[in-house]
């Protein structure tokens, strides 16, 4: 008997053997830097290190998605708001259930191969959801954060442990929540956290052993550049102003980062200070809080931010996905595109960070323009007055998209929407809220829906509604919009064949003409989406799969 038939033989009997024939080749550094030309998987939290949520799969076209079917369906028993993005590498999908659970699938038929469980610490203090996002692979790995702040190596092929390493204190409010993102020898993950105002940092870790390799913080101290942003609190005044604020001045990192190979950059999105809304008692614009980061790969060693909303009182944190633009309005400029809660759309020269466009995608009232270097002059609303946007943003955490095809960048949007801001003064208390206050939902005609939103359909042209909305990349020019019964928590997923996918808080799983918007194909699913779609072929066969409710649901051609 040949060592191949010998080696076949056994997998019959051997779960874990059938994986490690299918997981054949290792996800090496050079694939990940290529991710994006190998639309047979999907390797990365946002498809490649670019972030462009783009396949260049086109087996499903325009003509034909009205024949999109549904293939399988995992479900998950874990009740709860399900977020993740699945990853497929070389048939075997792994995702990420409620609290940190990671199974991996048959990406054809969604059989469970394995399923890791991990239990977080039953004392862990967790903002916004018991969430996870996803994992992130190398070589035949997987990495996953928890809500109690580790950060765990799995074996892709038997999903055993490998290693776990506590990056911060959860019973401080420290927690993971987004998917790692892996850069040749170092996984790189940030906290979150900031409502119970934590010190937000970005840090990397050894793949192989877990042991840390460079720490970045988000809240700079006493010496670091930026902390100087942190004013001294005036000598004289009826507010509250805590004079060591930047100790527990969040900037917490609730998205993956984004990768540029030949600058060696990694650029990370900040969520907003604390607390939140009590900017009276921590004067200045309060570094690196609603910015985006650029750190050498390498050292974690700043090399240049931009702040979207100096001093925020509006919780305009800046956690949305930086996407990756090469020659950019055709200018020559690599440039770094970004859709943000604060309303606004940027451009920035990825090298040097320099502001080259910024403009409203949402109607904003909050700024009235941008100086010369780019920063917002602020127009703060009477007291009683509606701001726009509202707390949620814009836009908010789900991912866009961009299509190197249309040339247009496509965001989930939430329209005409706003709050009105109530401040107060809070001290930090470990482990506590750390808000300061807090908005209340605007509401411009009589009987309009509040933060709930409940029930589902409720939401009104006149009281704001959810929309995709696609920018020409290179001057911000709304070129279409697809409105929604609801507002819409859902990612954005395009393809080769001028199709865009996309989702909503009313169950709909949507595929648009991503030219024009034109409505194609739908199906309720019974579940809001609050993910982003993803496509992957096996053999001679595309995939797309979403998550929506408890369930994962993959759709496909018939046969």
């Amino acid at each position: 008997m040949t060592r191949k038939r010998r080696l076949l033989a056994l997998c019959v009997t051997s779960l874990i053997c059938v994986l490690s024939v299918r997981v054949h080749g290792q996800v090496t550094s050079q694939r990940l830097v290529a991710a994006s030309s190998e639309p047979q998987n999907w390797l990365t939290y946002s498809g490649d290190y670019q972030s462009h949520r783009f396949s260049l799969l086109d087996q499903i076209t325009p003509a034909n998605v009205k024949n999109l079917k549904l293939q399988w369906v995992y479900q998950s028993p874990v009740a709860g708001n399900w977020q993740t993005t699945p990853l497929v590498v070389d048939g075997i999908m792994y995702i990420t259930q409620r609290p940190n659970d990671v199974v991996a699938l048959d990406a054809v038929t969604g059989r469970a191969f394995w399923i890791y469980r991990y239990t977080p610490n039953p004392n862990r203090i967790v903002c916004c959801g018991a969430n996870n996002r996803g994992v992130a692979i190398a070589g035949d790995t997987l990495f996953m954060g928890t809500l109690d702040a580790n950060l765990i190596a799995i074996d892709a092929k038997s999903g055993r442990q490998l290693w776990k390493t506590e990056v911060a204190t959860t019973t401080s409010g420290y927690s993971i929540t987004h998917a790692p993102l892996v850069i040749k020898d170092k996984v790189i993950v940030g906290v979150g956290g900031g409502e119970y105002g934590i010190r937000g940092f970005i840090a990397a870790y050894n793949a192989d052993t877990g042991k840390e390799a460079w720490r970045f913080y988000t809240i700079p101290g006493p010496g670091e550049k930026g902390h100087e942003t942190w004013e001294a609190c005036p000598p004289k005044s009826d507010a509250f102003c805590d004079p060591e604020a930047w100790k527990h001045g969040g900037g917490s990192i609730w998205l993956t980062g984004s990768y540029d190979p030949q600058l060696n950059l990694t650029y990370w999105g900040v969520g907003n200070v604390g607390p939140d809304y009590a900017g009276a008692q921590r004067p200045g614009d309060n570094l690196y809080t609603d910015s985006v980061v650029a750190l050498d790969a390498d050292t974690g060693t700043l090399r240049w931010h931009y702040q979207f909303t100096p001093h925020d009182v509006y919780d305009y944190d800046a956690v949305q996905i930086p996407v990756l633009v090469d020659n950019w309005g055709k200018t020559g400029i690599n440039a770094l595109v970004w859709a943000n809660r604060n309303g606004n759309y940027y451009a920035l020269d990825r090298a040097t960070g320099k502001f080259l466009l910024g403009r409203p995608f949402v109607k904003v009232n909050w700024m009235s323009e941008f100086d010369e270097r780019g920063r917002p002059i602020q127009t703060p609303q009477p007291p009683g007055q509606p701001t726009y946007p509202g707390n949620q943003g814009g836009t908010n955490w789900y991912s866009p998209s961009f299509s190197p095809r249309t040339g247009l960048f496509y965001v989930s949007a939430w329209e005409d929407y706003a709050s009105i801001y109530g401040p107060s003064p809070v001290e930090y208390k470990e482990g506590r809220n750390f808000t300061g206050g807090g908005p209340r939902p605007y509401a411009p005609v009589p009987g309009a829906p509040g933060l709930a939103r409940a029930p589902i359909n409720s939401w009104t042209e006149a009281a704001g509604h959810g929309a995709v909305i696609a920018l020409d990349v290179a001057t911000g020019d709304q070129k279409w919009k697809f409105n929604m019964t609801d507002v819409t928590d859902s990612g954005i997923l395009t393809t080769a064949s001028h199709l865009l996918f996309a989702g909503g808080r009313e169950g709909y799983f949507q595929a648009l003409d991503a030219r024009t918007g034109t409505l194609l194909w739908k199906a309720n699913l019974g579940g809001a989406i609050n993910s982003g779609p993803m496509s992957y072929p096996v053999g001679n066969r595309q995939y797309v799969a979403t998550v929506s409710g408890l369930s994962l649901f993959v759709f496909a051609l018939d046969e």
